[in-house]
């Protein structure tokens, strides 16, 4: 069995891959900056290495004897000073580089569906200029490019619970975004399979207004949605752009950008989205 090596372990998507790990018995070696949030979320490993991959001389030798690294490494909310250059491009060409080095055979990537068409985005940038190296870098590799996390769409159940969901245009927009222990399962089968890349999403496309529906549904309050008309999108973008910094600008900046497009790619898994609206439900009862 493979050796794996798991860059992200305490995010929302690693968590769910280490457990896939788990479960299919794969050797699995976790890295994390605060590897007591791996005791905190009841995930295991067979080897734990407490890093930090913005410091290269943390990570040496981490890559040691493994046969296939997983990174899911990036930042969606800007902290501790980092910006998108800093971790989701620097984070992981430390890590490639090591990776490199030990002889790793297979590099595994998470990052966006679109992400060469959002250059203008900076974290799509920081993210598409580290596909760029991964595919020179000679080592075997597999970009996979998720639609978007059921957790994304939280704030759709968010708007619901405070009586209102706001959307831009008309609503009528798709996506089919996933949940992560479905696309979990996609990552660890990438170790084995031969595609350089792989667009995922979940096995139901919406419009975004078939999603307020269901928010709405769930929490059994009457349907109220206000549409926006597009262009005020626009100005919102611009004002942020102009009054706040970086670590404020670019999450409204991606948020609001792919909220005006379609995000569709090939169905795939088993978990729905109102499943997903349930349990975040009854957390919340």
């Amino acid at each position: 069995m493979k050796k794996i090596l798991l860059a992200g372990s305490t995010g929302y998507l690693g968590s769910y891959i280490a457990k896939e790990l788990q479960k299919q018995a794969y050797f699995c070696r976790a890295i994390a900056r605060n590897p007591e949030k791996l005791k905190q979320k009841d995930i295991e490993a067979n080897e734990v290495l407490k890093v930090e991959l913005t410091k290269p001389a943390s990570i040496t030798e981490s890559c040691k004897d493994i046969d296939v690294v997983i990174s899911t490494v990036g930042i969606t909310r800007q902290k501790d000073g980092l910006t998108y250059m800093d971790v989701d491009y620097q984070a992981n060409m430390n890590l490639l580089e090591e990776a490199k080095k030990s002889g790793v055979k297979k590099f595994i990537y998470v990052s966006v569906l679109n992400g060469e068409k959002l250059r203008n985005l900076k974290i799509c940038d920081a993210k598409e200029m580290f596909v760029e190296q991964l595919k020179k870098s000679g080592v075997d590799y597999c970009i996979v490019r998720p639609n978007g996390f059921f957790s994304d769409m939280s704030e759709f159940f968010n708007m619901a619970k405070r009586g209102r969901v706001y959307l831009f245009g008309n609503g009528e927009l798709r996506a089919n975004p996933i949940h992560g222990e479905d696309l979990a399962t996609v990552c660890v089968d990438a170790v084995d399979k031969s595609d350089k890349e792989v667009e995922i999403g979940g096995p139901e496309t919406l419009t975004q207004n078939e999603i307020a529906s269901i928010a709405f549904d769930i929490l059994g309050n009457k349907p109220k949605t206000t549409h926006i008309p597009d262009w005020v999108r626009g100005a919102i973008l611009k004002v942020v752009r102009l009054f706040t910094g970086s670590k404020v600008y670019g999450p409204v900046e991606f948020f609001l950008t792919v909220m005006a497009m379609d995000m569709l790619a090939p169905e795939y898994g088993k978990h729905t989205l109102k499943e997903y609206f349930t349990n975040l439900n009854n957390a919340n009862a």
